[in-house]
């Protein structure tokens, strides 16, 4: 079962990367399903941006994520296909669609302080291959 939360309590949007080649395309479908053989109940990200820059949905906002220990009640998990090897793969397409999400999530959730990269959340992972808490400060 998946837990809710109050839209209230979102404090914080956490980036990932997929951790896949560059330039190979994933989607929202394929994480789900990569999660769900982790026995995870479904993908534990809210969105996912593809190479192409489109958007695509995960868990509802209202449904505590599964992507970061320690802030999942409070933040948003959005998840960039790329980021292999601990590099920046992002594609420009990428870099603005991720850029417009923020924007509209943090206008939408005014309780939402900062934004987050995964290795900023006391991961020892490089995700999400950049310093997205300086980039969207």
């Amino acid at each position: 079962m998946i837990k809710t939360r109050k839209t209230a309590e979102i404090t914080n949007i956490v980036i990932h990367c997929s951790d896949t080649p560059k330039g190979k395309h994933f989607t929202a479908k394929d994480i789900d399903l990569w999660h769900k053989e982790r026995g995870w109940t479904k993908i534990g990200y809210h969105f996912v941006v593809l190479l192409d820059g489109k958007i695509e949905y995960g868990r509802a906002i209202e449904q505590i994520g599964a992507h970061a220990e320690g802030y999942n009640q409070n933040s948003i998990g959005v998840c960039y296909i790329g980021g292999a090897k601990g590099e920046d793969t992002r594609t420009e397409a990428q870099k603005t669609a991720l850029k417009k999400l923020i924007t509209e999530l943090k206008a939408k959730y005014p309780s939402i302080k900062q934004v987050l990269g995964h290795r900023d959340t006391g991961s020892p992972k490089a995700c999400p291959s950049f310093d997205a808490k300086s980039e969207y400060a």
